[in-house]
């Protein structure tokens, strides 16, 4: 039987992050697949290839349109791109989550803005009472390892609102309660190949920080998840456009919500996220059957809006 030929696409120098994406090489292998790491910004002939997976091209959020440019190139190639490219431009934007919440899916409460006319001490000041927390944080709508994300207390909001201003000067932005089951519980995130359950983990931030990235000092460890849990990250992915070939789905627990086990999305990773292959021994394999499995055509006409 011929080989295909698969390229994980990543990025230029990836040396700064933890990326397991090769313990699916040999399960790939086995599965008459040839793998290899590519650069998104590396000038190649895509044709030579029959897939092409987006895996870790974590600074495309530094220069969207140009990515965005890449996957069209690839998308016209003859070969397959997965995620595919409307899937990642509605994932592209985390605005995305307003449509989750309007099919029903409940998401961290979230005020929106478009740049910094719509970042000033008035508007500041009411996000505190209309989300009801003491602390907000505040992001970009594209952005990836918590970049430009910030912790606003209460008490320092007219002190960090000039940096804030310039910051998301031209950028739009959304603004979040801070959720304190990051740090008594952590953030768990639930994976998906080709629609079916593949696995969870526990990310938890180190101490004095609130983020879960390793990259900013996150501990990770595998969980199984709770049925609750399982029946909403399920729900989750029935309202996706389309079933995707990964999909990774962040939840936190509601403040209020210890014993009543009330989980809501953080994010849905659709583009490029981590997916913790050696947290769990019988992931890569499933991730590279998923792979050599998944039917596009059958995935995209099973689900449209």
């Amino acid at each position: 039987m011929k080989s295909k030929r698969c390229a994980f696409l990543s990025m230029d120098n990836p040396d700064d992050f933890v990326i397991d994406d090769e313990l699916a090489y040999e399960p790939l292998r086995r599965l008459q697949w040839e793998v290899e790491t590519v650069s998104w910004r590396a000038q190649v002939n895509w044709d030579l290839f029959d897939l092409v997976i987006i895996r870790s091209p974590w600074d495309y959020q530094n220069a969207p349109d140009e990515f965005l440019r890449v996957l069209d190139k690839i998308t016209h190639s003859s070969a397959e791109l997965q995620n595919p490219l409307p899937l990642v431009r509605w994932n592209l934007d985390k605005r995305y989550l307003r449509d989750l919440e309007t099919r029903g899916i409940p998401i961290v409460p979230t005020c929106w803005g478009e740049n910094a006319n719509d970042l000033h001490e008035a508007s500041i000041h009411a996000w505190y009472g209309q989300l009801s927390t003491p602390e907000l944080i505040i992001k970009p709508v594209i952005s990836a390892n918590a970049d430009h994300t910030y912790r606003v207390p209460y008490n320092q909001r007219l002190e960090l609102l000039p940096m804030l201003q310039d910051v998301f000067r031209n950028r739009a932005f959304m603004v979040q309660p801070f959720m304190p089951s990051v740090l008594e519980e952590g953030e768990f995130s639930l994976f998906y190949f080709a629609g079916e359950y593949s696995h969870a983990i526990l990310k938890t931030p180190k101490q004095d920080d609130f983020r879960v990235q390793e990259e900013h000092g996150g501990y990770i460890r595998g969980v199984q998840p709770s049925e609750t849990l399982r029946r909403q990250a399920d729900a989750a992915m029935e309202v996706l456009p389309a079933s995707p070939l990964y999909a990774r789905v962040d939840f936190v627990r509601l403040p209020q919500a210890h014993t009543t086990e009330h989980f809501v999305v953080m994010e849905f990773e659709l583009i490029e996220p981590a997916l913790y292959l050696r947290m769990d021994e019988g992931a890569p394999a499933r991730f590279a059957n998923a792979i050599n499995n998944f039917n596009t055509v059958d995935a995209w006409m099973a689900r449209m809006y």
